[in-house]
């Protein structure tokens, strides 16, 4: 299997759909929504589902014996194939719906339920990064390293919030108070293929979220990896993109990060 020309293929399928979803953002508005299962705060619109079909069909013929793993559903789901393209055509729905030009295009190709490539493309500064197994991380084609920061004292952070389970708002809270006055801040920007993306070329030092789909983290956490980067559950076990709960970081200050969640998780 040739990563590299596989690579180039997503990439250039990631352009073409960013050039789409750019003209429908000009026209957008709001009483062009959906709402998904799980309520008011759970939106989807066309632009996600159409772009989801594009990205399909052009991932189909770099591969087609690779299975898919999609947040829109717009294809049969396959998780369980060898190769398998775990998909976010739009990571950052909100962002996009209400005109804030944080959103991405996340796309992992997993072998066995591992990734072996990652694209993360911030559609509105026209930012690709991307890594494969065995390379080095890169933003549009230059080699990215995570920040060399060695302390949370110094360290800029992200999160989410974990809308859909309220009853773990106050524990989640807690541990944002913790970070606040132990860091440079954190940041909640709506994307975590973003952050992700952010922590491997070193413009955050950490992020940490709970109630994470295998679509919003595969491709930027390998991406964090590959780029020297550490990247774990909240037990600081390996089930970070499928567990739901996930903290990256530039390694350096990843044991102080877990040693304030971890606690006020309960692990």
């Amino acid at each position: 299997m040739d990563l590299q020309k596989i690579e180039k293929g997503v990439i250039e399928s990631c352009k073409q759909v960013s050039e789409f979803m750019r003209r429908e953002s000009a026209a957008f508005d709001l009483s062009r929504i959906e709402q998904k299962d799980g309520g008011f705060n759970n939106l989807v619109s066309y632009v996600d589902k159409e772009s989801e079909k594009l990205l399909v069909s052009a991932l189909h013929k770099l591969l087609p014996s690779a299975g898919f793993v999609t947040e829109e559903g717009t294809v049969e789901q396959s998780k369980n194939q060898e190769f398998s393209w775990i998909i976010d055509p739009l990571d950052g729905t909100t962002n996009f719906l209400h005109g804030l030009p944080l959103y991405a295009i996340s796309i992992a190709l997993a072998q066995n339920n591992q990734p072996i490539l990652g694209v993360v493309y911030n559609v509105v500064p026209d930012e690709c990064f991307h890594a494969i197994k065995g390379g080095k991380a890169y933003l549009n084609n230059r080699e990215i390293h995570v920040s060399r920061i060695a302390h949370l004292r110094e360290s800029l952070l992200a999160t989410g919030f974990p809308y859909y389970h309220l009853d773990k708002s106050e524990v989640y809270l807690d541990i944002i108070k913790e970070f606040l006055a132990k860091s440079h801040g954190i940041r909640r920007l709506g994307s975590a293929a973003i952050d992700l993306a952010y922590v491997a070329c070193g413009r955050l030092e950490g992020f940490f979220e709970y109630n994470l789909n295998a679509w919003d983290v595969a491709a930027g956490a390998f991406i964090v990896q590959q780029a020297g980067g550490k990247v774990t559950d909240f037990k600081e076990g390996s089930n970070h993109i499928f567990g739901g709960e996930l903290c990256a970081s530039n390694t350096a200050i990843h044991n102080e990060m877990l040693g304030i969640i971890k606690p006020q998780w309960g692990y």
